[in-house]
């Protein structure tokens, strides 16, 4: 849109100086989480970051368990962290029995945005050989990966899959339309042109079939965030999807995430809400 500073608006390390001390405290709380909640590894692929953290909810059976799958997607842009990073964030859902599935993937430049998609897409058909449906939940580019697997074919690209493989996608400080970026100095690890930003945008592909989609954002975040929840809610929502806006209350870019730590907050409510369908 003319007269808007994407990179401004898209720069949250910018945005949020202490952003450092907040990325150490994620490093931290979730090395303690892994020490006395120890997750089952699991592999979707052939490297070293194809890899899914499956932490069982407490008094569970594990991998072997009943019941829908919270799956939690990191962000970084696509070009940072890793899902040991996000460990912690199955706290919350833990807490009350749900289990919460944490994948990693290669970052750009070394792969594509679609290639990622790609990646998460794999993800899902590894749990989805544990006959239970998925939740997918995600932060920022993590966000955009979880929209993208609730408007997927699953039929199309399985015919063993079912249809409904992803019950729910939310998304916390999504990214939905990728346009915007390319012009920012984000984009330069992401190599993408307005052609690619488009394919891998999933505001613009075809609302999904079934399902729901809340899409929420940290309250001190940038008018663009805002945007980019807003619109896909309202556009979706008009194709027939059930959808929800909200926000993360005084929270901005990197701590919006926090109430998924916390057993008793709205946000680990909701997802046991999405859950329980």
């Amino acid at each position: 849109m003319a007269g808007v500073d994407y990179e401004v608006e898209y720069n949250n390390r910018a945005r949020v100086p202490e952003n450092p001390a907040l990325m150490a405290g994620w490093a931290r709380d979730a090395a303690a989480y892994r020490a006395r909640h120890a997750p089952r590894a699991m592999s979707y692929g052939p490297g070293v970051r194809h890899r899914i953290d499956f932490f069982p909810g407490d008094g569970q059976g594990g991998i072997d368990g009943k019941g829908p799958i919270v799956v939690f997607i990191h962000g970084g842009y696509w070009q940072a962290l890793d899902g040991s990073s996000s460990s912690h964030l199955a706290a919350g859902l833990n807490a009350h029995g749900i289990d919460v599935a944490i994948p990693s993937y290669d970052l750009c430049p070394e792969v594509t945005i679609d290639a990622i998609i790609g990646q998460m897409r794999t993800a899902s058909r590894e749990l989805a050989r544990l006959g239970r449906p998925l939740v997918v939940s995600g932060h920022s580019a993590g966000g955009h990966l979880a929209a993208c697997m609730l408007a997927t074919d699953w039929r199309a690209l399985d015919a063993s899959l079912p249809a409904d493989l992803v019950m729910a996608a939310y998304t916390i400080s999504g990214l939905f339309d990728l346009g915007p970026l390319v012009e920012t100095s984000i984009n330069k690890a992401m190599g993408l042109d307005q052609a690619a930003a488009r394919a891998a945008s999933p505001l613009f592909w075809p609302a999904p079939a079934r399902g729901s989609l809340d899409a929420v954002v940290g309250g001190n975040e940038s008018a663009e965030y805002f945007r980019q929840s807003q619109t896909i809610v309202d556009l979706w929502g008009k194709a027939g999807v059930a959808t929800r806006f909200g926000t993360v209350p005084d929270a901005n870019h990197f701590t919006a995430i926090a109430p998924l730590a916390d057993p008793d907050s709205p946000m680990v409510s909701r997802l046991r809400q999405l859950a329980a369908r």
